[in-house]
């Protein structure tokens, strides 16, 4: 309920709208701010995370290339004693030319596979149609 006067209008409670809208607008401030720094905090949190992630991926990175490495010494210490540790260590080295080639083309083909964000520019381009209130959809 509220009641008018000379200096504007005030609620039952005795605060004038104004007064309440200063209240309303220091309130959705301070609710914002908080939700910033919430968010910054968990970003902060996601962030070292996924860097204690990211280190344990390389280490597990570097214990994997340290087996590959003993294993291909093994191979060419035991092809070496049939064919010669000179002939073994090449055919070594070629499986692993091998192996390393596959891997390059096929991490090329999935590069060359990536079309960028195009579901997310043809949304971003219909925000403007949407904002004025157009109807079209695709």
């Amino acid at each position: 309920m509220t009641t008018s006067y000379e200096g504007g209008s005030v609620t039952s409670s005795g605060a004038s709208v104004g007064e309440l809208l200063a209240e309303v607008s220091s309130d959705l401030s301070t609710l914002m701010r908080q939700e910033v720094e919430l968010a910054k905090a968990e970003v902060r949190q996601s962030a070292t995370r996924a860097g204690k992630g990211a280190g344990m991926f390389a280490g597990a990175g570097v214990a994997i290339h340290m087996v590959l490495v003993f294993v291909s010494v093994a191979v060419w210490w035991g092809v070496g004693d049939s064919v010669g540790h000179g002939w073994s260590a090449l055919i070594v080295a070629a499986i692993w030319l091998v192996i390393g080639g596959v891997l390059a083309i096929t991490g090329r083909s999935e590069l060359k596979s990536i079309s960028g964000l195009s579901r997310t520019t043809d949304t971003v381009k219909k925000i403007p149609e949407a904002v004025k209130g157009n109807e079209e959809h695709s």
